[in-house]
């Protein structure tokens, strides 16, 4: 066997398992998924019927939950994602200061990240709850007697809230990152031409931020959309369906009402959305990129 043969068996053989995990684990499901959009199914019966697109009719015509939901998981993604890159890129620039503390705050800031969400919604559904009861009996301040999970609108600011606390600290790092590879020559020369500090960071700064810009961007989309644990542990999408995202709805019509086809069809019009989503924002996010 020659040389050249040799290396594409070696490939082959390296890859195959990796192929073969992702294939059982992604995209087998994922067609099945397809297949079960058309169909009646419990997920117990071993009898599945062909009813063609009626699950889709129902998800768009007989009721307007799903719509809801949809609603919902795009306020909650929109917010999250300004929020989440705004204050990241603000507390970024802080921490690539030569200040005593960066590093310890750096620290801090990732910690909440590197924690389940489910625990940190747990974590956070005691302060709303035990927590800010506590201290508005020392303090008395109104603002920590409103009932944050159980107001509608409180809640989606709250669920908003955590999620960020949780993610902040991810951000954060890539924009450190992005804001380390930023040459120094290049702000000097801005120095000497008289440039402000305002000037150079959204002239010369923010431009060169891209690449970051546009991660952190996907990242936080991504992330906003499939948003699950943080509301399954506050506040179970109450009260009243407030704080009902798409993936819950999914995860509920298919595993505990036993609705697999309507289910598999929701999941399937919400991979569509996200697609088209991701490619509008990396599209947008690349097209603003600078290079020097």
């Amino acid at each position: 066997m020659n040389r050249k043969r040799l290396e594409k068996v070696e490939t082959f053989l390296f890859t195959m398992p990796a192929a073969i995990l992702v294939s059982v684990m992604i995209y087998i499901p994922f067609v099945m998924s397809a297949v079960y959009s058309l169909t009646e199914w419990n997920g117990i019966s071993k009898a599945v019927t062909f009813i063609g697109i009626e699950n889709f009719k129902t998800i768009f015509l007989e009721s307007k939950q799903f719509l809801n939901v949809l609603i919902f998981t795009g306020k909650y993604t929109a917010l999250f994602m300004i929020l989440s890159n705004v204050l990241a890129l603000v507390l970024a620039v802080v921490l690539v200061k030569k200040i005593k503390t960066a590093n310890i705050l750096r620290g801090v800031f990732f910690v909440p990240y590197i924690m389940s969400m489910t625990i940190v919604g747990f974590i956070w559904k005691f302060i709303f709850s035990q927590g800010f009861a506590r201290l508005f009996e020392i303090s008395e301040w109104g603002l920590l007697n409103l009932s944050w999970l159980g107001n509608g609108d409180l809640a989606f600011y709250s669920v908003v809230f955590v999620g960020v606390w949780q993610q902040l600290g991810f951000y954060i790092v890539l924009y450190i990152a992005g804001l380390q590879a930023v040459p120094e020559d290049v702000l000097e020369a801005a120095t000497v031409d008289g440039a402000s500090k305002v000037k150079r960071f959204f002239r010369i700064t923010l431009p060169l931020l891209g690449p970051s810009i546009t991660i952190c961007l996907f990242m936080s989309l991504t992330n906003g959309l499939k948003v699950f644990d943080i509301i399954l542990a506050l506040t179970k999408g109450g009260p009243g369906g407030a704080t009902y995202s798409a993936t819950l709805d999914i995860y509920r019509e298919a595993f505990q009402y036993n609705n697999y086809g309507i289910g598999s069809a929701k999941a399937l019009i919400f991979f569509v959305i996200i697609l088209i989503l991701t490619q509008l924002v990396l599209g947008f996010s690349r097209r603003n990129e600078v290079e020097l």
